[in-house]
C-alpha cells in the first residue's frame, strides 16, 4: 500500500511538472533546477551569476527553503524578480509549489528562471518541477565521496558545479577521484570548478546558461 501511495504522489507531480514545462516552453523560458546540500554555496554562486548576467538576459528566481526568507532577500537586493517558497520542513520543492510561485512572477519579462531547491542531496532529485535541466552544486568541503553516496542527484543533473575549489589545499578532497566517479555515473555530465570568493568558473557557468537560454529562444 505504501508503494502505491508513493507512485500516486510522483504520478501527480509528474503530471503537473509536464504542464509547467509546456507552459514555460510556450513562453520560451529556460528553467534550471539548482540543487545541492545546505552550505554548498548555492545562493552565493547564484548571486555572482546573476550579477554577471545583468543586462545580458532577464532572469527570475524561485527560492526554496524550509522556513527562512533570507536567501530570497539576498537575491532581491541584486534587483532580480524573486519569490520565496517555504516548505515548513519539507525536504524538496514539487511541481505544484513551483506552479503557484511562478504565478507571482512577471514571466513575460524573463527568459531564464532559476529554481533554487531546498538544501538536500536526496529528495530534490526525485521530484520533477517542470525544469529544462537540473544542476547540482557540490562543495569541496563536503568530501569527494558524495557522488557515490548520493548517485541519483548527479545522474539526474546535466551539470555539476564543484564549488569552493579554492579550498582544496585545506581538505583531503581528491579531485581526480571525484571527477572519475561523476563521469562514471553520468558520462555526458558537464563539470565546472567554481569559487565565488576567487571568481573561478562563474564566467564559464554563465556562458553555459546563455547557451541553454539561446536554445529555447
Amino acid at each position: 500500500m505504501e508503494i502505491k501511495v508513493m507512485k500516486n504522489i510522483l504520478g501527480e507531480n509528474d503530471r503537473i511538472a509536464a504542464e509547467n514545462r509546456k507552459f514555460f516552453g510556450e513562453k520560451k523560458i529556460f528553467v534550471l533546477n539548482l540543487m545541492g546540500s545546505p552550505g554548498s554555496g548555492k545562493t552565493s554562486l547564484l548571486e555572482k551569476t546573476l550579477e554577471k548576467l545583468s543586462g545580458k538576459i532577464k532572469i527570475a528566481v524561485i527560492e526554496g527553503d524550509l522556513f527562512t526568507a533570507k536567501d530570497a532577500q539576498r537575491i532581491e537586493n541584486i534587483g532580480v524578480q524573486v519569490v520565496q517558497i517555504n516548505t515548513s520542513g519539507g525536504c524538496h520543492l514539487d511541481a505544484q509549489m513551483v506552479k503557484r510561485a511562478a504565478e507571482s512572477l512577471n514571466l513575460d519579462e524573463i527568459n531564464l528562471l532559476i529554481v533554487e531547491n531546498v538544501g538536500n542531496l536526496v529528495c530534490p532529485a526525485e521530484f520533477d518541477v517542470g525544469e529544462n535541466l537540473k544542476a547540482v552544486v557540490l562543495s569541496i568541503t563536503e568530501g569527494d565521496d558524495k557522488p557515490l553516496k548520493y548517485p541519483l542527484i548527479f545522474k539526474e543533473s546535466a551539470i555539476t558545479l564543484l564549488n569552493k575549489i579554492d579550498l582544496i589545499p585545506f581538505t583531503n578532497f581528491n579531485l581526480e577521484s571525484a571527477r572519475e566517479d561523476l563521469m562514471t555515473l553520468h558520462p555526458n555530465l558537464k563539470i565546472i570548478e567554481t569559487s565565488c570568493t576567487k571568481n573561478i568558473g562563474v564566467d564559464e557557468f554563465c556562458a553555459w546558461l546563455l547557451e541553454k537560454v539561446g536554445e529555447v529562444n
